[in-house]
């Protein structure tokens, strides 16, 4: 079996970025917590290195997340979910939109945010 990443690996890492953005936990935050270097931990994200199944349990328990989270549900049989395709900038939006508590605000929010994506 090859020992090449390939893109479930990257499917797991987009996760994994995504995870640990939703905690507001850095990449260097994340690393010391596992007795890592924040490259390595920039490796795994970016789907250069493979995840082992113990390095999963860890990062699930640091993370507070089921190994499954790694996972899209989807992944079997009809590749990775939305979710995991998000980009950076897609999270941070997503992220800091539901922070916006009044539902009047956000209404309008969205309403830009479509009449910009039709232009």
């Amino acid at each position: 079996m090859s020992r090449q990443c390939g893109e479930v690996d990257v499917w797991v890492g987009q996760a994994l970025a995504s995870l640990r953005q939703q905690r507001g936990l850095s990449q260097s935050a994340l690393a010391k917590s596992l007795g890592l270097s924040f490259q390595q931990v920039q490796k795994y994200e970016g789907g250069q290195n493979r995840l082992s199944a113990g390095r999963l349990f860890e990062l699930a328990t640091v993370l507070e997340c089921s190994i499954s989270d790694f996972f899209p549900q989807s992944a079997t049989t009809h590749g990775p979910s939305a979710a995991v395709l998000m980009t950076a900038e897609d999270r941070a939006l997503s992220q800091n939109f539901t922070r916006i508590q009044d539902k009047t605000l956000r209404r309008s929010v969205a309403h830009i945010v479509e009449a910009l994506a039709q232009t």
